[in-house]
């Protein structure tokens, strides 16, 4: 289990919409990874599991969207991770140990949109 590297990705507006489905169909085409997922396709989200990298499936918690031919990190998908990592629909299944590693990778995007994660506050 892993918790995908911290990339730095530029930020998409915040008014930009968030919708995973099509996000998850741009990000294939651009990763070029239609047929199975590849390190491009893996820095739209925030954790996979390593054993099991060679099916999309294994992806999870997408924040990444791509505009204008680059990947961006999406306001609005980065708040509905942090949501689902406190529990919101019904929380996420990842191992205990890759938690504290998810929650630091969005505290680090919440500082680039000049706030606090919701853990902090």
């Amino acid at each position: 289990m892993t918790v995908t590297p911290f990339k730095d990705l530029p930020l998409a507006g915040r008014e930009h919409d968030w919708d995973a489905a099509e996000a998850d169909e741009r990000v294939r085409r651009w990763a070029g990874a239609e047929e199975q997922p590849n390190t491009r396709y893996r820095d739209a989200h925030l954790w996979y599991d390593a054993g099991d990298a060679e099916h999309f499936g294994a992806y999870k918690l997408p924040i990444a969207d791509v505009l204008d031919g680059e990947l961006k990190v999406v306001p609005r998908a980065v708040f509905s991770a942090a949501a689902i990592m406190d529990g919101a629909r019904g929380g996420i299944d990842i191992p205990e140990g890759d938690v504290a590693g998810v929650k630091d990778h969005l505290a680090r995007y919440y500082a680039k949109l000049g706030e606090a994660a919701p853990w902090e506050r």
